[in-house]
């Protein structure tokens, strides 16, 4: 397993009866997680000093709870800084566990950088929400494009990098369906050095194309492998979506990515430690090819 446990910012404390207990910067949310099926006790005593609480609901969704908690804070990561505030179906606009694929090709970046500093480093983020990714591959040295499908997640990216003091870097914000996007990067003739993708388990595009993850994902991955680079750094997917295990993700980009480029191919589990037990709680599943 692949676990992000170099935040200093956040933190899971403990989790119990389908909830996780966090930390985030100042503030400590409770919020529900699928993952969290066993019931043990809750001696830690953030349990009762929450600032903020989702509660899911019998029906789906669910709502926030506010206790004290500001509209908006922020957090860093290294010298990145993220804008948070609660909104739809318990989402904080960050997903913490990321940072483990930020430092990974982060440093892919940097290494490339370091030994070939004139060449400029091209990295398309898909699906990009509110630009973790991006603004950890800006800061490494690449020339990011940004394409989500939502206006309003691309408007929160844009002030994410702002924040880190990414505004003047080489990034391209664009509003746009994932899928049309890629085909008409190929038609252009458009390639990239490094992919990333965090797709969605099901979504809609900004016309109201339907996307369903176990239908969609193997033929978007062989469609945007055509993007890449005659020498690409890294391709990077990753999926919230539980019967998509790491196997699978290795098998697919394997046979996308590695068949053509060579290069090694893995995939794990993505967790975030917890620090009330010691354990990791698993927060989904990244396939990662580097050259």
């Amino acid at each position: 397993m692949w676990i992000a446990d170099n935040w200093k910012d956040y933190e899971v404390i403990d989790c119990s009866e389908g909830e996780k207990l966090e930390r985030w910067g100042r503030y400590i949310l409770l919020r529900p997680d699928p993952q969290v099926i066993w019931q043990t006790p809750k001696k830690h005593p953030d349990w009762k000093h929450i600032n903020a609480h989702y509660h899911r609901s019998s029906k789906g969704g669910g709502n926030w709870e506010f206790l004290d908690l500001p509209e908006q804070w922020t957090i860093s990561y290294g010298n990145l800084k993220f804008n948070l505030k609660p909104f739809a179906f318990k989402h904080t606009g960050l997903f913490p566990e990321q940072a483990a694929n930020w430092d990974w090709f982060g440093d892919l970046i940097r290494k490339e950088k370091q030994a070939l500093p004139e060449r400029p480093i091209k990295v398309l983020n898909l699906f990009a929400y509110t630009g973790g990714a991006t603004v950890a591959a800006a800061a490494a040295g690449a020339e990011v494009c940004h394409v989500d499908a939502s206006k309003g997640m691309v408007t929160w990216a844009k002030e994410n990098a702002v924040s880190s003091g990414l505004g003047d870097a080489p990034i391209r914000w664009l509003v746009d369906d994932c899928v049309k996007f890629v085909e008409r990067e190929i038609r252009r003739g458009n390639h990239y050095d490094g992919i990333i993708m965090d797709p969605p388990s099901y979504g809609r595009g900004p016309k109201g194309e339907i996307w369903k993850l176990e239908e969609k994902i193997h033929p978007f991955i062989k469609l945007t492998a055509n993007l890449l680079s005659d020498k690409p750094l890294f391709f990077l997917v990753n999926s919230y979506t539980t019967g998509l295990s790491p196997a699978v993700l290795q098998y697919m980009i394997s046979t996308e990515i590695g068949s053509r480029f060579g290069g090694t191919v893995v995939a794990e589990d993505i967790g975030l430690p917890v620090t009330a037990s010691g354990l990791v709680l698993p927060c989904g599943a990244s396939g990662r090819w580097s050259r």
